[in-house]
């Protein structure tokens, strides 16, 4: 089991200072969709060369154009990149193609899907690398979380890992690794703790120890 830092409400100094408190108790480094809009592939760029030992994931939520825009980020030196579960199957075939191209890997993001589990059984036939189950910011408003989501896909999931993203807290996290993903995602559970380094590290030894 690993842990990624997600970096939704930051800038790029923002990140950096974040990832240089706490880059050593996670495996791999979100730049999250709202960086990407405010700060473009350069975001990604800058993270990956100032910490090149972290994986860094870029959170793109690929729509269409999956194969061209992979490619862009790869470039950029994503080593992971997100398309939408709710994006055409050429979407994905092409995202996952380009990934297999430049060694890099494809998570599915499974916001919105609704019928889980006929979804997810396709999705990994389209070899994806991992499926992620995410409660958006949205859904978290309104009290909803993806623990029941990422017990479907794990049923019916025979070959890609599993993720679950959303709300996830110190005080929730032993829940999230009962379920057992093979990655948990947080975000505001370290980045909005007054102690990020103290909170990151707790997380780390909770799921390593999963």
């Amino acid at each position: 089991m690993e842990l990624q830092l997600a970096l939704d409400l930051v800038d790029i100094p923002g990140a950096k200072e974040v990832v240089r408190e706490v880059g050593e108790y996670v495996d791999i480094v979100e730049i999250g969709t709202p960086v990407v809009i405010n700060e473009g592939l350069r975001a990604v760029r800058e993270i990956k060369a100032e910490f090149p030992h972290l994986k860094v994931l870029a959170d793109l939520k690929i729509m269409d154009a999956g194969g061209y825009e992979v490619m862009k980020a790869s470039e950029a030196g994503a080593d992971l990149i997100t398309v939408l579960g709710v994006s055409d199957d050429a979407t994905i075939r092409g995202a996952v193609a380009e990934a297999r191209k430049q060694g890099r890997q494809i998570m599915v993001d499974m916001i919105n899907v609704k019928d889980l589990e006929t979804r997810a059984q396709e999705i990994d036939a389209l070899g994806a690398d991992y499926i992620c189950v995410h409660s958006g910011y949205d859904h978290q408003a309104n009290g909803l979380n993806a623990f029941a989501d990422l017990a479907v896909i794990k049923r019916v999931v025979k070959r890609a890992k599993t993720a679950i993203a959303g709300g996830i807290k110190l005080d929730t996290l032993a829940q999230a690794i009962a379920a057992a993903p093979d990655l948990i995602i947080v975000g505001g559970g370290i980045t909005g703790s007054p102690d990020r380094p103290s909170v990151a590290s707790e997380m780390q030894k909770l799921v390593k120890a999963g």
